[in-house]
């Protein structure tokens, strides 16, 4: 019964680890899941596997994945010829795109949203408010959504990090 018990429990772990890696596909909170189940085995294994620094270090992470994806669409749009007020819209488009897409199309929406937001808000700001030439302006929200995909990225790459952090203190 107890081996049932524990293939049961990593199961149940390994599901929660690759849920949380395909929730930061989609630029969701993938590394606040993969931080729960590990704190979730570490209390429920007793005490015996990972342990308290190792979590510390991947809240670290987890926090670190977020801000590079946030902070990514603004400086996409900036490296493309926009200026500080076209990546504060962008983020402002990555956030509210993000919350237009995701009814549409549930979790895939919601990286679709936030890439069109940030395309959208960045170009938008440059054309309207910079007046700059539609070309320009297509060129900096480009960099925008750009810059938000490398954002999942990152925040991927930080997810795997963290495992091996986990896997580590194991």
């Amino acid at each position: 019964m107890e081996l049932a018990l524990q293939i049961a429990g990593w199961s149940l772990f390994g599901l929660g680890i690759l849920a949380g890696l395909a929730l930061d596909l989609v630029g969701l909170f993938g590394n606040w899941v993969i931080l729960g189940m590990v704190a979730a085995a570490w209390v429920l294994g007793g005490f015996e596997h990972f342990g308290l620094w190792a979590l510390l270090g991947m809240a670290v992470l987890a926090a670190l994945g977020e801000a590079l994806e946030a902070l990514a669409a603004g400086y996409g749009a900036a490296r493309f010829g926009g200026g500080k007020g076209a990546a504060l819209a962008a983020l402002a488009g990555c956030i509210a795109g993000a919350i237009l897409g995701t009814p549409v199309f549930p979790l895939v929406g919601t990286l679709i949203g936030a890439c069109a937001g940030a395309f959208a808000g960045a170009a938008l700001y440059e054309l309207v408010i910079v007046k700059k030439t539609a070309d320009a302006s297509l060129k900096t929200g480009f960099g925008a959504a750009l810059g938000r995909m490398g954002g999942v990225a990152a925040k991927l790459i930080i997810g795997v990090l963290m495992l091996l952090v986990a896997w580590a203190s194991f």
